[in-house]
């Protein structure tokens, strides 16, 4: 067996594991790893200005690729920095491993400069955790670290690795190595029938696309079950775009906050729900009580500890998403002939039609609705949209109609500040030829803001959308109306203490452009397009918006406060009937 320098074996697992790309900073604790690295034909390596932006780049070139995403740092604070991003990983289901270094072995516990117990830290926000003390282990370490991100529920692995460690060389031959195998587990077919049952039985279900279906790759197959069966299908919001927004079947967002009004209408005449790879999270369900109601849920997820843990179902199903929908479309199949559509499937694109928010505002300042309708009007069908947390992400959430898988990321879990700036480059390296759109806010873009230098001295070019109404103002609703108060939250316009953002990313070396009047976003959209493509540059447009607007929110899916006008048609009304606003 061949001697190698142990970090340039580890470097070739990295490659055949189908990494392509590595987001990192280098420091004096990791340099064996990244001398090993100056060697490889395969990694591109991008220098991050912080080591949470490159736990965030990696998530989004996992999202979009479906592989295991890879971030780097050197001792200490990096490895504290990136706990935000594992945390991130850790609830969205994406497979990231970061890798940092640490201080030599016989130091470890003396307080040396820049060494922490990183892999004790982290491991409330892992799937697992190592600190590497024995040169030998690494290759296994390795192999063992891509497997447990990709298996199972998907998630982030930490790999610490001590200086001495990294030194020394171990017997290696890549040639004889692979990737360790992945089990999927497959569904009792017993149970499989019985959830066919129940959904024969239902007269009002509703197929729940959850973001397990996106891992999974089985968005397709999930369609084609539910035009199979003609039952509506609702996906969370970390499956938009699972099921195309102008499907007749596709009935709309779920939510207290990311809803759409078809949608929690829609779903509270449901009498079954039969949702794969969910977790029911609190901003979905909101109430549970009222959530759950009377209907009967049939829960399917790879990891047994989800089901059960919000609420009881009346059917659980341990499977892997997509061998699930096979198995129930198999037994669909064998059970029934293909059915018609009825009224209840019909009530999706009915519904979706007739109670919706108005858009079509003319007001200056912009109204946030209006920026969300010239979005849609302007990008085709295959931009990829990446957005975060904020006002501006639950309007997003609102009123994008989103037609394609994996075209639309968000943060659903832990929701972290600064988000897309990274993220946007991350996807865009996953996949090139794609239009990438942030949609971002005024406050949530300063947080890792050097990143757009990232972007820029790398040549990677995306657009950013920012809706900035000078406000924390996801923090300022609830402030006023549970609170009544307005108080720490103002960050200013750009006038006398506010950041001039077009001034701020083209210090970074990208571009921007201000919007004031709602009829000038569409040209600096199609500005914006071109001259990041052109010059292969990020691109900002900043959009004045009206700084009072409030999200439509509540704390039940049935008590939505509606906080602008809404759209009603009866019924019979003809598509092309003006609309009724009250």
């Amino acid at each position: 067996m061949p001697k190698m320098p142990v970090m340039e074996a580890a470097v070739r697992i990295m490659e055949s594991e189908g990494v392509d790309v590595c987001f990192g900073i280098p420091g004096a604790a990791i340099l064996p790893l990244y001398k090993a690295m100056s060697k490889s034909s395969k990694i591109r390596h991008l220098t991050m200005r912080h080591e949470e932006g490159a736990t965030h780049a990696a998530d989004g070139w996992a999202r979009i690729t479906g592989k295991v995403g890879v971030a780097i740092g050197t001792s200490g604070p990096a490895g504290t920095n990136m706990v935000t991003g594992l945390y991130t990983c850790q609830g969205d289901s994406i497979p990231i491993v970061c890798i940092t270094g640490q201080a030599v072995r016989p130091i470890l516990h003396k307080e040396a400069f820049q060494a922490v117990n990183i892999a004790e830290i982290v491991k409330p926000v892992v799937k697992k955790s190592y600190c590497v003390l024995e040169t030998a282990q690494i290759p296994g370490v390795f192999r063992e670290a891509f497997k447990i991100a990709r298996e199972g529920r998907p998630g982030p692995v930490l790999i610490d690795l001590p200086l001495d460690v990294q030194r020394g060389e171990v017997e290696y031959d890549p040639d004889i190595d692979a990737p360790l195998e992945i089990t999927k587990p497959a569904p009792d077919v017993r149970k499989i029938r019985r959830a066919i049952e129940m959904l024969l039985k239902a007269e009002r279900p509703i197929l729940m696309m959850g973001g397990g279906i996106m891992r999974a790759r089985a968005y397709h197959e999930f369609v084609a079950l539910a035009e199979y069966l003609q039952v509506p299908v609702i996906p969370t919001y970390m499956a938009e775009g699972g099921i195309a927004y102008d499907h007749p079947l596709y009935g709309g967002r779920v939510g207290c906050q990311t809803n759409t009004r078809g949608g929690n209408k829609l779903f509270l005449e449901s009498d079954l729900v039969l949702s794969i790879g969910n977790r029911f999270a609190d901003r979905h369900t909101g109430d549970v009580a009222v959530y759950r109601g009377e209907r009967k849920f049939i829960h399917i997820d790879i990891d047994p500890l989800v089901i059960g843990k919000v609420f009881p179902a009346d059917l659980g199903i341990v499977s892997d998403a997509k061998l699930a929908v096979e198995a129930l479309f198999r037994v669909a199949k064998e059970m029934t002939p293909k059915r018609s559509s009825s009224d209840w499937s019909k009530k999706a694109a009915d519904y979706k039609r007739r109670f919706r928010r108005k858009m079509d505002f003319d007001q200056v300042p912009i109204k946030p609705q209006r920026i969300f309708k010239e979005i849609n009007e302007f990008f085709d069908p295959d931009t990829i949209f990446v957005t975060s947390i904020g006002l501006y992400q639950i309007w997003s959430g609102q009123f994008q109609e989103i037609q394609k898988p994996n075209t639309y990321f968000c943060c659903g879990q832990a929701g972290p500040l600064g988000w897309e700036v990274p993220t946007c480059m991350g996807v865009k390296l996953g996949k090139p030829d794609a239009q990438v759109v942030g949609v971002v806010g005024d406050y949530s873009i300063q947080f890792l803001l050097g990143d757009l230098a990232t972007a820029v001295q790398y040549n990677v070019p995306y657009v950013m959308v920012m809706l900035n109404n000078g406000y924390l103002s996801l923090i300022r609703q609830p402030s006023k109306y549970i609170y009544e108060m307005n108080y720490a939250v103002d960050i200013g316009y750009g006038d006398g203490y506010g950041p001039d953002f077009v001034k701020i990313v083209e210090g970074f070396g990208g571009l921007g452009k201000r919007v004031i009047r709602p009829e000038e976003i569409k040209p600096a959209l199609a500005w914006a397009v071109e001259e990041s493509n052109r010059r292969k540059i990020p691109v900002l447009v900043e959009i004045r918006e009206d700084r009072d607007t409030d999200a439509a929110m509540g704390v039940s899916i049935d008590k939505i406060v509606e906080r602008d006008p809404v759209i009603d048609l009866p019924a019979d009304a003809p598509v092309k009937e003006p609309v009724a606003v009250r």
